[in-house]
């Protein structure tokens, strides 16, 4: 090793999850160093448009409640949430937001109220948002300037590699490399995921370049649980144009349809006439899905989303209004063309309400981690939220365990190590093909033995090698739990199992990894390799 950090707690990722963990560990007084492989502003947090679902005590619709919210959350994730964790993580969502708003982010207001809207899934006007559209961007501002003003450190360009263990098994930090390819590593007797998703799995998605599903990986050779990768929301509108078929896209805010918009196909027939009591404000697996239909019949490779009749378009979102007019669109006159891309994983990491994993001195927060808030379907701007609430949470449990006897190890300093990486282009096309909305046990079967095929085994010196090593491994992990969940269940479809199946499916596939590469369902039942 040519380099070493110390501290109480490594956060890895700089989006609302690790820095508001960090600002808690802080107030804590924990020593805390924050980790990225990019710049402290590349992740997910930056690009979420539509804003923070939240029920305020003294601002919301007559008749609407916690309970309220609790109960759409309930109702989006088709019954695999954990009840207990969506009521636990909502109830705190008015005080993690005052917090927030006290770490200097700046929501819109109508008088001395703040701006709401209504989203997909959601029965009552509980959105708040920043800058019309740009509510990520406002959040991500004010936590990375309190974390600036904090004197917290941040390492930016350093790629987290493995996380390493003492002599005696225990967590004990993190090997690293450095802006140059140079190896450290991090010691910490805790370190928190805080990574976000997994969008680069697919070759449109909203996701930026970051999101390549590191921090699941991570856990994985750590000896976590994942569970629920099966189902991955895509978004039922982001910006299509014909010659950008592949990488980010921009989003069309599900907040424009809460505002009047309405979804079209190419013939001028309604998309969600019918599909739904919601319709276009139907959660977001049913809209995705009713698109496709559509897509499918009509032969087009898009829906549109007409806009024209939402009074001070312009103003109330700027940013989908600036990505239009870019790509040659006047939504003020004419519809918006729109498709599906990968947009969000509502598994990960197991993990509780304050974020501790299966791991000692492991914790995860954010998309990576998989609390049961989202079930097999997030509700719209419930992830903002949990962010807020279980990176803090985070914080304290690590604060409450380092109290209790957690302590920092002498890592064993392991040689950098080596994993099967697969061609991204090659891998994304075969996600895309046979896991994405429309799934099948033939498809599933040919893309496991096409990225089986495909992969080499390389040392993981560089932060590209990272990257696909974690798709390769997370790709695996998502088509085994595909496979294995013969049903039809929110964001997870099947064509040769339609329907859902509450008898045998109404309940989580969880997946680790052996000492032998091997992964596993926690029922012991064998996957496949990935070594």
């Amino acid at each position: 090793m040519t380099w070493e950090a110390r501290a109480d707690l490594v956060v890895v990722g700089t989006g609302v999850a690790g820095l508001t963990a960090a600002l808690r560990a802080r107030e804590l007084g924990l020593r805390t160093l924050v980790v990225t492989k990019d710049s402290a502003a590349a992740g997910n947090t930056g690009w979420a448009q539509g804003g923070v679902a939240v029920v305020r005590p003294d601002e919301h619709d007559d008749g609407d409640s916690v309970q309220r919210h609790v109960a759409d959350t309930l109702t989006a994730g088709a019954g695999l949430c954990d009840e207990q964790a969506v009521r636990s993580i909502l109830a705190d969502g008015a005080a993690a937001v005052d917090g927030l708003r006290a770490a200097g982010a700046r929501f819109d207001t109508a008088g001395d109220a703040l701006s709401r809207t209504r989203e997909g899934g959601h029965t009552a006007f509980r959105v708040i948002h920043a800058g019309g559209d740009a509510t990520g961007a406002e959040v991500q501002r004010a936590l990375s300037s309190a974390v600036g003003s904090g004197g917290i450190p941040v390492l930016e360009q350093h790629c987290v590699v493995e996380l390493v263990r003492s002599d005696g098994g225990a967590l004990a930090g993190a090997l690293a490399l450095d802006p140059h390819g140079n190896p450290g590593v991090l010691r910490a007797p805790a370190v928190l995921l805080a990574t976000g998703g997994l969008g680069q799995l697919y070759a449109a998605t909203t996701n930026p370049d970051v999101a390549t599903a590191d921090g699941i990986a991570l856990a994985l050779r750590a000896g976590a649980t994942v569970a629920d990768l099966e189902f991955v929301q895509f978004h039922p509108t982001v910006l299509y144009t014909p010659d950008a078929a592949r990488g980010r896209r921009p989003l069309v805010t599900e907040a424009v349809r809460g505002e009047g918009a309405v979804l079209l196909d190419t013939r001028g027939r309604r998309v969600m006439a019918g599909e739904h009591p919601l319709e276009d404000l139907a959660p977001r697996d049913v809209v995705s899905a009713a698109i496709n239909r559509r897509m499918a019949e009509t032969g087009a490779e898009c829906v549109l989303l007409d806009a024209t009749g939402i009074p001070g378009f312009a103003t109330r979102f700027p940013t989908v209004f600036a990505s239009c007019r870019e790509a040659g669109i006047d939504p003020l006159r004419e519809p918006i063309p729109v498709t599906s891309a990968a947009h969000y994983s509502c598994g990960g990491v197991v993990s509780d309400v304050d974020g501790r994993t299966g791991v000692a001195g492991l914790y995860a927060a954010g998309e990576v981690a998989r609390t049961g808030l989202h079930g097999a379907n997030r509700l719209a701007s419930n992830s903002l939220l949990e962010g807020l609430v279980v990176g803090a949470r985070a914080a304290d449990a690590v604060a409450r365990d380092l109290r209790g006897g957690l302590t920092a190890r002498k890592p064993v300093l392991p040689a950098v190590p080596a994993a099967a990486v697969v061609d991204r282009d090659l891998l994304q096309r075969t996600m895309t093909r046979h896991a994405g909305i429309g799934r099948s046990a033939d498809g599933l079967a040919e893309a496991a033995a096409t990225l089986d095929r495909a992969g080499v085994v390389r040392p993981l010196r560089t932060r590209e090698a990272v990257e696909d090593a974690s798709l390769a491994l997370t790709a695996q992990a998502l088509l085994a739990a595909a496979a294995a969940r013969v049903e039809s269940r929110g964001s997870h479809r099947r064509r040769d199992h339609p329907e859902p199946d509450d008898v045998r499916w109404r309940r989580s596939v969880a997946l680790r990894l052996d000492v032998s590469g091997w992964l596993f369902r926690t029922d012991r039942e064998p996957v496949r390799s990935v070594a």
